[in-house]
């Protein structure tokens, strides 16, 4: 354990957050393609780019709380890491990537796209309050006013 607790939760309030606005984006652009404000081949190369950061930023996360020794939180995120390391390395050969513009539109991918994006958001959503609650928690450990008897408190100065 190379980090505080607090230093901890705070860096994965932190990674969860950027992930959110992330993720928000990619409602964004998909639905901006859904109403026809964008051409699929410019909003599959906008989503491409970030498919990769959001995975290293998961990654990182998920390594982190191994390391420290938070199991329950570790395996909280181990099947969204693998979820999406299985779509990073399932691309078929020829596609742009996860987000391809010749098929995006075929057999109701743009809505499972959606709709895997609104489940991330929702995974992500609680995920930044369990941390923020495991931060506070962490913070408050010790007591950090010295009391003596349940309604006696004694200011040291």
């Amino acid at each position: 354990m190379f980090l505080a607790d607090p230093v901890l939760f705070s860096l994965s309030l932190l990674d969860t957050g950027a992930i959110l606005f992330l993720l928000i984006y990619f409602v964004i652009v998909l639905s901006d393609l859904e109403c026809d404000y964008l051409n699929a081949q410019e909003c599959c190369s906008r989503l491409n780019i970030w498919v990769y950061p959001k995975l290293i930023a998961h990654v990182f996360l998920n390594s982190l709380l191994f390391v420290h020794g938070h199991w329950v939180l570790f395996f909280i995120n181990l099947p969204v890491t693998c979820w999406m390391a299985y779509e990073v390395i399932n691309v078929p050969k020829g596609n742009m990537g996860i987000y391809d513009p010749t098929e995006i539109h075929n057999r109701g991918q743009l809505k499972r796209h959606m709709r895997d994006c609104m489940v991330f958001l929702g995974f992500y959503l609680i995920l930044f309050f369990i941390y923020l609650y495991c931060m506070i928690s962490s913070l408050l450990k010790g007591d950090p006013i010295n009391r003596i008897d349940e309604g006696e408190i004694i200011n040291e100065m």
